[in-house]
């Protein structure tokens, strides 16, 4: 067998069932090593991601940089030396024996695998349903975190892991999808057509079956949390009404019933670790599948930085009080961002 394969048999993290010994999957990716910067000259690209003022967001510093070869030759080796690591698209299908398919999503890439999936998930950051870039090391750290999280919350309900062969890689038991997402929210923010700061500020009282009191203000934690379901239309999240999820055939009301009562109590469960950590878990979405014995199991990813928002517990008072957002440790600051151009000059 050759070195840069394993079976995937290999022991399972979190104790289920294993594929077959025939079945074989690369064992690692890419490499798992960050770049180091010359002592005598660190990356200028650290910059910007230091919370100092940008050296590259004025005219003036885009133009020194262009004038300083030297300097623009290093920022752009610096750039070309951490996108080579990143893993950005795979090709299972062309390699591995026992692919049958590829489905390339924003951020993961879903391989068909007769009675199994194998999920890669990818370096790729994704914000208003579009990839916008790729981040070293992102897709390990999102396949791993929700790898525990899986493990930590079987008590709650089953899950699709099998198991995991590579840092970036998931294999899943298949199963029917139901075409809804299930968001849990514990505060009123958001900056997207579908959160609800943005329905709140906009009037709205009343918004996926809930009724919101007046008077509440951005980033104020609500009385208990709340589910509000999306589904899919084109290429964009529709927020609907439960009633609506079973009239349009989408899931049974017993299938509904058993889901919703799952994702609050993951939800729960998950602020309850989140705060023991120093940490507010404010909203996040869920999916769930149906397996063919007619199992109801956690699927896609769990509370990770990319399906979920994160608060530094001990300065929300003091932020909230004086009117200040959060401090975050997920991709809304992808969002915000996005949002905002930047100026590179000829950079």
């Amino acid at each position: 067998m050759p070195a840069l394969f394993a079976p995937l048999s290999a022991p399972n993290p979190l104790g289920g069932k294993t594929l077959p010994k025939t079945s074989l999957l690369p064992l690692s990716l890419r490499p798992h090593r960050l770049p180091m910067a010359s002592p005598a000259r660190p990356m200028p690209i650290t910059a910007l991601a230091s919370n100092q003022k940008n050296p590259l967001s004025s005219p003036s510093a885009a133009s020194s940089l262009s004038a300083d070869a030297s300097h623009r030759d290093d920022v752009l080796r610096s750039v070309s030396a951490v996108l080579s690591i990143c893993l950005s698209e795979t090709h299972l299908d062309r390699t591995v024996p026992g692919i049958r398919s590829k489905t390339r999503g924003k951020v993961r890439d879903v391989y068909d695998a007769g009675d199994h999936l194998v999920l890669v998930t990818t370096d790729r950051q994704s914000a208003f349903d579009r990839v916008l870039a790729s981040i070293p090391f992102k897709g390990q750290v999102l396949n791993e975190t929700s790898l525990w999280w899986f493990n930590q919350t079987q008590h709650i309900t089953p899950n699709a892991v099998v198991s995991a062969p590579d840092r970036n890689v998931t294999i899943a038991k298949k199963c029917s999808v139901f075409p809804v997402e299930f968001v849990v929210r514990g505060y009123v923010t958001g900056s997207t057509d579908t959160s609800l700061w943005t329905v709140y500020s906009k009037g709205a009282r009343k918004y996926c079956g809930n009724v919101l009191p007046e008077g509440m203000v951005k980033n104020q934690r609500l009385t208990a949390n709340i589910l509000t379901p999306t589904t899919k239309a084109a290429d964009h999240d529709v927020p609907v009404l439960p009633d609506e999820i079973i009239e349009l055939g989408l899931m049974t009301q017993n299938e509904f019933d058993e889901v919703r009562s799952k994702a609050l109590a993951l939800f729960a469960y998950g602020q309850k670790v989140a705060s023991e950590n120093g940490l507010i878990l404010v909203d996040t979405k869920y999916e769930f599948g149906k397996a063919a014995d007619g199992t109801i199991m956690l699927i896609d990813e769990v509370h990770t930085p990319d399906s979920s928002r994160y608060w530094i517990a001990n300065s929300y008072e003091e932020q909230f009080n004086a009117g200040l957002e959060p401090e975050n440790v997920d991709k809304v600051w992808g969002l915000e961002f996005n949002a905002v151009p930047v100026y590179l000059g000829s950079l």
